[in-house]
């Protein structure tokens, strides 16, 4: 039985002796696996394969068939080291690439087939905070503010915090290897291509220059594939002695202008798998440390994917990030917490009882309560049509510890939660989904009518049975009879599910 009580909760007493990390990022993939010891993180594996998949953008925004299968072959090699971990024991994200596809769907879908595990697309700001996780872990604390960065191969994310709490976060679009196809696209590595994406690196930099300026931060961290490679270069060549600075990568990007072309480029350290898309992430990096006077910077080992290991295991550990964001927007629109805790045990209720029919899993029921909790966030903007502010402000808000599809799901079902409903508003989904979103929304929509009144007085149920495609609803006797208000709410209900064929009956 699921067991959530008054929250989503990973099942601690099954802790998973393994968790693993994926990052589906836009020049490679990477997988790390650790053992969990005493609450504690200890990595054993690490996995990685160019698989390029931003490169395999067409015109049209969407994966070529040759970056497809490279990428389902890469994860049906990762599924192969994973496949007997647990459900929940594997976090698998998607990043600028398949944030921007246009058949992003399809291909995760067949990813996740590949993989044997779900696989989630995040947001930037999601992005920039995992990294800044990640890096906080691999670091001695310094009890200062830090500045992070990662170069990925679509975007860089730019972050300030302090201890284990990211403070600003920034995604800005622009990578290395977006700005290796648009500056450097056939190995040409000429000064007037290199002013080029200079100045576009700078353009891209310019609305968070003052910020990141002005912010008092003690250190720079700089993560991932391409700060990494440009350490190994500098340590190749003699640069500087531990960190990185302006002087040594000016000198690296002087030694691939006199190159002219990538054929001709002989740069110790550079390995030949980062040879296509260096020279686009050296000149972001370039950019970023002479537009926030950057002085020295180091290297972090910790990144995305170790972010990612960190946010599972604070999940297993009851510390899930959502429950701190859920309860940060309650405040910031004064949602009634109260109201919400009561909406939410009464859909756990109907939901139990549903499980075994309608084959619901964990994920579903923690998609429910998030819904639960802030269904009522439209009325900070008005109550007419509330559910309909709702699902936007869900839709767009940064939601911190959620991913995309994990955002859709709440918006909609905050959209769908009162009043009118229609099959159209489930078709952004993919099919196979639709019949558990539908199913989600009843309860939801059901859990809100039987508390009304917004207090603890209800109508008494006895029983629920569900149906493949309805729910009959058993009543005290007499229950209904009492309350006049919800025996309307109950036949309106009725007339509004019809429209999407489902059955509702209830008796008393």
């Amino acid at each position: 039985m699921i067991n959530l009580q008054e929250k989503p909760v990973t099942d601690t007493e099954h802790t998973p002796q393994y968790l693993a990390a994926i990052d589906l990022g836009s020049n490679s993939f990477h997988m790390v696996i650790a053992r969990i010891e005493d609450g504690h993180i200890h990595f054993l594996d690490n996995l990685k394969e160019m698989v390029r998949l931003g490169a395999g953008l067409d015109a049209d925004g969407r994966l070529s068939e040759e970056s497809r299968k490279r990428g389902l072959a890469c994860l049906e090699r990762f599924g192969e080291r994973v496949r007997e971990f647990p459900q929940g024991s594997v976090a698998a994200v998607g990043t600028k690439t398949l944030r921007q596809a246009k058949n992003a769907h399809s291909f995760l879908r067949d990813a996740k087939t590949a993989l044997g595990y779900p696989i989630s697309i995040i947001g930037g700001k999601e992005e920039a905070r995992l990294v800044y996780l990640g890096v906080s872990h691999s670091l001695v604390d310094d009890h200062g503010k830090r500045f992070v960065m990662d170069i990925g191969g679509g975007s860089t994310e730019l972050i300030i915090g302090e201890d284990f709490e990211p403070q600003h976060l920034r995604s800005l679009n622009m990578g290395c290897v977006s700005m290796s196809r648009s500056y450097f696209p056939d190995g040409t590595l000429k000064k007037k291509q290199w002013k080029q994406a200079g100045i576009e690196a700078h353009l891209k930099l310019r609305p968070v220059r003052r910020y990141f300026q002005k912010t008092d931060w003690n250190s720079a961290t700089g993560a991932s594939g391409t700060i990494k490679a440009v350490r190994r270069v500098v340590d190749a060549l003699n640069l500087a002695n531990y960190d990185i600075n302006l002087d040594a990568l000016y000198a690296i990007r002087d030694i691939m202008i006199k190159a002219e072309h990538l054929d001709q480029l002989e740069l110790p350290g550079l390995k030949a798998d980062r040879r296509s898309v260096f020279a686009g992430g050296l000149a972001v990096l370039i950019a970023t440390f002479e537009a926030l006077k950057i002085k020295t910077m180091q290297v972090s080992d910790g990144a995305l994917r170790e972010g990612l290991l960190y946010e599972r295991l604070g999940r297993i550990q009851s510390e899930d990030t959502r429950l701190k964001t859920v309860s940060t927007v309650q405040d910031r629109f004064q949602i009634s917490k109260k109201h919400a805790r009561r909406v939410s045990k009464k859909a756990h209720q109907l939901l139990v009882s549903c499980e075994k029919t309608w084959n619901l899993q964990l994920e579903d029921a923690e998609t429910l309560h998030w819904a639960c909790s802030l269904h009522e966030i439209g009325l900070a903007v008005s109550l007419s049509g509330y559910q309909k502010h709702g699902a936007y402000l869900l839709d767009n808000a940064d939601l911190p510890g959620f991913s995309f599809e994990e955002q859709t799901w709440m918006s909609l079902l905050v959209r769908c939660h009162r009043k009118k409903i229609s099959k159209k508003l489930f078709e952004p989904l993919p099919e196979d989904n639709r019949q558990t979103a539908l199913r989600l929304t009843v309860l939801l929509r059901l859990a809100t009518l039987l508390h009304r009144s917004r207090k603890r007085d209800t109508a008494d149920l006895m029983t629920i049975t569900p149906g493949d495609n309805g729910l009959t609803l058993h009543f005290v006797e007499g229950a209904l009879q009492k309350h006049p208000l919800q025996l309307a709410s109950l036949e309106q209900e009725a007339d509004y599910l019809r429209a999407v064929d489902f059955d509702l009956q209830f008796f008393s």
